[in-house]
């Protein structure tokens, strides 16, 4: 289990907890800490782990007081923001990022960056910042195959305000998007699982992938998979084989604590167990 937390040096970190049984826990254990000299100066958002031929790779977002030339009125700072990948030879670190710089394109406010690997070709998919937009959405970029930068452009994939369950926020009028992640249901349908804000509160949505591939186009689940002030999801079996969803909840600075949820396949699509 990674989570953002503060290093030796009380500089922003990333620490890991093992685990056999989701509740007894070992750690934690300091992954990575930011460099005293770099180019984001707050903390670190949503680091997940993947491993990728052979190498493990720490995907994460840097957030940063920079605030980039044009500003609007009546609205949050809109700043330096992206999302990153950094390599180490196991799951334990210490990861090194390969440049003192975003992956994403640093023009772009960026989060939530996740991988995913089509036809022996790897991509980030990731969060446009709804701060930058205004209607969040969720992209596309291809990774070189070390994955220590990107190739071409973005492509985008949908806007949060596709979501018939997702709600514009009363404050901003925005869209939030958040938290991409994939499966692959036993049937062959692409899902993915992300999170924008609903009538009670942040929530968990389905988007299915028509085609079968990344490109899309996605369709929106008309309801939330989950509504009780969670999200930002993450999928995982125990040990035993069962489907289990992680997510943060409630969605209150401070308070958040992960739950774990039991899943099950439906069909094309999945349901929380039991429900």
């Amino acid at each position: 289990m990674y989570f953002s937390s503060r290093g030796p040096n009380r500089r922003a970190a990333v620490s890991a907890y093992t685990s056999k049984n989701l509740e007894d826990w070992t750690g934690p254990h300091y992954v990575f800490e930011r460099p005293a000299d770099w180019w984001a100066d707050r903390g670190i958002w949503a680091p997940e782990m993947h491993a990728y031929r052979g190498k493990s790779y720490l995907f994460l977002t840097f957030d940063s007081s920079h605030k980039f030339p044009e500003q609007w009125r009546d609205w949050l700072p809109r700043v330096k923001r992206g999302s990153q990948v950094l390599v180490a030879d196991n799951p334990m670190g210490p990861f090194q990022p390969f440049a003192n710089r975003s992956t994403l394109p640093e023009d772009m406010m960026t989060l939530d960056g996740t991988l995913f690997e089509e036809d022996g070709v790897p991509y980030m998919v990731f969060c446009h910042e709804w701060v930058q937009i205004k209607d969040g959405t969720v992209e596309m970029i291809q990774l070189k195959d070390d994955l220590s930068g990107t190739v071409g452009e973005p492509k985008r994939l949908f806007h949060g305000s596709d979501a018939p369950w997702a709600q514009k926020s009363p404050q901003y009028g925005c869209y939030v998007t958040d938290g991409p992640w994939f499966h692959r249901t036993q049937g062959g349908k692409l899902l993915m699982l992300w999170s924008s804000g609903s009538p009670t509160g942040y929530a968990v949505g389905i988007a299915t992938s028509e085609s079968g591939k990344l490109a899309g186009p996605w369709k929106q689940s008309p309801a939330a998979l989950f509504a009780a002030d969670g999200g930002h999801p993450m999928l995982f079996r125990r040990f035993d084989g069962q489907l289990m969803m992680a997510l943060h909840q409630p969605n209150k600075p401070g308070r958040e604590r992960i739950q774990f949820i039991e899943l099950d396949e439906r069909g094309d699509t999945l349901a929380l167990k039991g429900k």
